[in-house]
This record gives structure tokens, sequence and C-alpha cells, in this order.
């Protein structure tokens, strides 16, 4: 935009500049005449990348939608309650299952499955108990114990469908009909959920000091597949208890935190009226000061090197001592403090040559200080629009985490006809257990069962759970990045109306950042949600790299690994040229009223 003067003899400047670099005056352009109704670029705008504003509209519209379908369909209690493979609730009043509060699983195994993060459900067969099992077994096992006595099946059977008793059914027919778990293992109960009693003994994880076991079928099996599976649970349930701890803190202690929040607001007010005044002195103190502090820490390291040199064994590295989990460990070697101590000094040194080098920007930081301080004591209010963006943000927040457990339990439990036979045209049949004995499946096809299948739906809306929620995801980066832009423009065209006023505060146009947002949202919806969307897609593929290298950590493809990094520092790398292009260019839409 061309720059405005305000000088009379505006051209005789330009005469000047001209003479004084030898650049000709049309270099510059024509110099603007003063007018003194100017009061900067706030007026004639227009709306900007229209049609991005309209696909945002559309998306905004279309996640209400989605929120909503969630909500018919979704049931929060699956995620929060322990629920069992018929949909009954453990430890419910007035059901069988009044008494048995802990779930069980049949095959915990299976809950190793990445779809158990996605569809949070677990894909085996639950069922509701009164305590967990306290002993390795199999049912192969029970079944040849049974010919000599029935103390086995009689502990074995609690943990098999209610109302089977037939200890001498084949083993396969048992577990192709998922009557009984094919094993049981030492557990114990933990968030309402049985799982694996892990021990570690001398640094080796252990179920009932084993490391190796069996199932039904004779298959080797390792306490850390059992170890695997119960992080896949855990990782469901840890959110929910992580969550309930929280909203019960801030129950208990809001208004302290109010009263902090009140004071906060208090004292970064003083502090920026203050600045007005004391700006060089706050700065220079405050630089002094980390001066201080950091050549105290360096004589404090020194002190303690010096010191422990002198003791035996003073030459032991942190690499002889390895990981330890008490820090103490580390602070009795020498070695740590002379780290430190080479750290400080260099950070100390890095200040003070910065500091000669550029203590004429020092000077022009003071004037900035004091400039923004005095625009923002004459436009109080964008001192609280903060408020306004930590308001929007919670709303995104609780929006996007409430869909998500809405998603996450819109699953059924799904039945499919298990035949014996092949040629059964039931075979893969969805099936109500409840009536199944009640069709002509049974006949039709001998042998057959109405088993468990996976928690889920037949509706295309349950086969696009996963899609959904990663729409949902990547609607909530999107939302959180608008609500930051919307931030930056308003307060960029609030402050822009201060810079452009010739008398301050005469000029000043009446609420500056009520006008500022209204601007941002009338003209400018488009470019911030275009920038916004760009920022989201690469803080997607973002969470997508860390999502994959937390599944690689275990494994010893280098080169995948290797790769993976180079990919992680390449999108960090784009997050943060992003957000500096997407700042600017904000600004300069609040401001100039165009970002290009």
């Amino acid at each position: 935009m061309p720059s405005h003067h305000y000088t009379p003899d505006n051209s005789t400047v330009h005469s000047e500049m001209a003479r004084k670099t030898d650049v000709p005056s049309l270099y510059y352009g024509e110099p603007r005449k003063f007018d003194p109704t100017f009061r900067g670029p706030i007026c004639n705008r227009s709306c900007t990348d229209l049609f991005c504003c309209v696909i945002f509209v559309i998306v905004i519209l279309g996640y209400i939608a989605l929120g909503t379908v969630a909500w018919l369909q979704g049931d929060p209690r699956k995620v929060i309650y322990p629920t069992d493979s018929y949909g009954q609730f453990c430890g419910q009043k007035g059901t069988p299952n009044a008494k048995k509060s802990t779930l069980f699983y049949f095959n915990i195994l299976k809950c190793a499955n990445p779809a158990v993060l996605i569809n949070l459900q677990c894909p085996t067969t639950q069922m509701c108990v009164s305590k967990c099992p306290d002993k390795f077994s199999t049912y192969t096992d029970v079944q040849l114990q049974y010919q000599i006595t029935a103390a086995p099946w009689d502990y074995y059977r609690q943990f098999c469908k209610p109302g089977f008793n037939n200890p001498t059914k084949p083993v396969a027919q048992v577990l192709r009909d998922e009557d009984c778990p094919s094993m049981i293992v030492p557990s114990r109960p933990f968030l309402q959920r049985c799982f694996p009693d892990f021990i570690t003994l001398n640094g080796t994880l252990t179920v009932a000091k084993r490391t190796h076991f069996k199932d039904a079928l004779d298959t080797a099996r390792s306490v850390t597949e059992l170890r695997d599976a119960a992080n896949g649970i855990t990782g469901l349930v840890d959110a929910k208890e992580v969550g309930m701890k929280i909203v019960e803190d801030y129950a208990a202690s809001w208004n302290w935190i109010l009263i902090g929040l009140v004071i906060a607001l208090v004292v970064s007010l003083i502090f920026i009226l203050l600045l007005r005044f004391t700006a060089g002195l706050l700065l220079w103190f405050t630089i002094i000061a980390v001066i201080l502090v950091i050549a105290y820490g360096i004589w404090h390291c020194y002190l303690e090197f010096s010191l422990l040199r002198q003791q035996p064994r003073a030459d032991v590295t942190i690499v002889d001592i390895g990981f330890q989990t008490d820090v103490m460990v580390y602070l009795q070697l020498s070695q740590t403090w002379l780290i430190f101590l080479v750290a400080l000094g260099t950070i100390e040194a890095s200040i003070l040559i910065i500091l000669i080098f550029l203590r004429r920007r020092v000077r022009v930081a003071i004037a900035l200080l004091r400039e923004g301080s005095k625009a923002v004591s004459y436009m109080m209010s964008t001192l609280f629009y903060p408020i306004i963006t930590f308001l929007l943000l919670a709303v995104c927040s609780s929006y996007f985490a409430v869909t998500s457990v809405f998603l996450a339990s819109s699953g059924d439990a799904i039945y499919k006809v298990m035949a014996a036979e092949p040629n059964c045209m039931y075979a893969n049949k969805t099936c109500n257990p409840e009536t199944f004995n009640k069709t002509n499946v049974s006949k039709e096809c001998p042998g057959a069962q109405c088993t468990f299948a996976f928690y889920g739906g037949e509706t295309p809306y349950h086969r696009y759970l996963f899609i959904l929620q990663l729409s949902n995801l990547l609607i909530f980066l999107w939302l959180v990045n608008f609500t930051i832009a919307l931030g930056q423009c308003t307060l960029a065209g609030a402050f822009a109306s201060y810079y452009w006023a010739r008398r301050k505060p005469q000029d000043i146009p009446p609420c500056p950042l009520f006008s500022s947002f209204s601007r941002a949202i009338r003209y400018h919806t488009g470019s911030l949600a275009f920038g916004a969307l760009i920022l989201a897609v690469v803080q997607m593929a973002r969470i997508i790299l860390e999502y994959l290298d937390s599944k690689l950590k275990g494994s010893n493809n280098v080169a995948a690994r290797f790769v993976l990094c180079c990919l992680k520092c390449c999108f960090w790398c784009l997050e943060r040229f992003v957000k500096f292009m997407n700042r600017n260019a904000y600004i300069m839409g609040g401001s100039a009223g165009q970002s290009d």
C-alpha cells in the first residue's frame, strides 16, 4: 500500500531523498496529498476469498450435522462404564449383572488391535464377572482334569457364558462358539476391568512369575503380548479417568482459579500501563537480572564441580551409571555439573555478545514497548479479547471431545452366524442371539451358532466411523486455527486504527476492537479460513506421523524410522513456516484490507 504523508511539502522531501540517493523521484511514486479525513485503510473493503468462505460455512453446517447424528446414534455410557457383549452395563442395579461389576475379556490378546483406539471397543466377547481369575488355566487343561475332579471346571465355568455347563464339548467347537475363553490368566481389577497381574522380577515383566504360557490350542504366548493388549485397553479408559480428575479438581478449586485469573489480569494491566513510563528501566532490569542469575549459576556449578572432583571415584561418568529414575544420583557426579557449567557459560557468552552488537536494537525495542503500552492504554478493550479467544477455543474443544465420544460409542454388538458347514447359505449373516434358536437357521445348518463378531453396525454410518473420526479431528484443527487467526486479524485491525490516527486519541474511531472484529468477520472470513485450512492439514499430517512413530518404537526397521524422523522434521519446519506466513497475512488483512 502506498505510504501516507501529512506534510504539505511532501514533494520537496522526495526531491531531497532523490538527490541523496541518486534515485529518480518517480521511483517512489506519486506523493499522496494531505487528506484530513484519512483514517487508514478501514473503508472501501471487499470480501476476500469468497469461495473459501462459502466452503467454510458449509463445513461448519456439516460439522453440526455430524455432531447431531453422533448424539442420536451414540451412547457414551459404553465408554464410561464397562459393557458386556449383550449391551448390559456391569454392576447396574436391577439387572443380572448387579453383583458383577468387573468386565472380563474372553481373549484379551485381541485388544492389541489398532482398531481399539478408533472404536473404543475390544473385538472379543466381553462378560461381566464378580471377580477376576487368579491363576493360569486353559480350557484343554480343565477338560482333562474334569475326568478326575469337577473342582477346576466349577472354577473355570464362572468365566464362560451364562448357562454353559458342558466341559466335554470339543475345544474347537467351544472356541468357535465362544462358549468359554481359551485361557485365563492371573488378573486383578483395574478401572472395573480385568487386567493381567503384571509383576517385574529382576527387570523382567512377568505374570505369576511366568514370561510365557500356552492357550487352549497349545499355542505359545508371551507376557509381552498381554502387555500390548492391556495397553490397548488402558489407552481407552485413561482419558476418562484423567478427564474425571480434571473435572473434580476444577469443581473443588474453581473459586481459587477465578481469583488467580483476576489477580493475573490486574497485575498484567498495571504492568502494561507502567511500560509507558518505565519501559527502558524494566527492560534493562530484566536483561541485567538474567545475566546475574546465569552468572550465579555458573559460580554454583563451578563450586559443586570443584568439590566433587576431590571425592573418591570422581571419574565416574553418566554413561557408567546408565539410566536412573532418581535424578539425585546424577547430581552426585562431577560430570553433570561440568555439563551445566559449560551450558550456562555458553548461554552467558551468547547473551553478552548479542547485547554488545544489538544494543541499538534494544533502544528500538524500548521505543516499541512504550508505543505499544500507549496504544493499549487508549484501547483497553484489547486486553480482554484473549478471553473471547479462550472461550471460542473452549467451545471448539468441548464440541470435538463430545462428538468423538458419541462417535466412538455408536457401535453395537454385532453377531454373525458361524456355520459348521461351508455351504450354509446363512453363513456370516447377521443374527440376534436372543431369537436365534427360534429361527430355521439351526435346522438348515446343523451346528450353526450365533456368535459375537465385532462392535459396529451394518449401516453406511457405522462402516465409515473411522473416516468420520478423522473428519472430526481435521475440522477441529481447522476451527482452532481459524479462531486464532481471527484474533490476530482483529487485534491487527484495532491497532492499525490507532496507528493511522493523526491526533491521538481524538482521531481513534469509537469501539476500535469491535469494529475490527466486524470487518474481519464480514470481509476476511474466507482468507482466514483458507490459511487455517492449510495449517490444519499440516498439523493433521504431523499427528499421523506421530502415531506411526509410536507404533514403530519397538520396530527394528531402522530405514523406516529414519524416513519417518525426516518426515517429522520436515513437517515441523513446514508448520512453523505456514504459521509465520499466515500471521503476517492476517496482520496485512486486518490492517490494510489485503493479504497478498
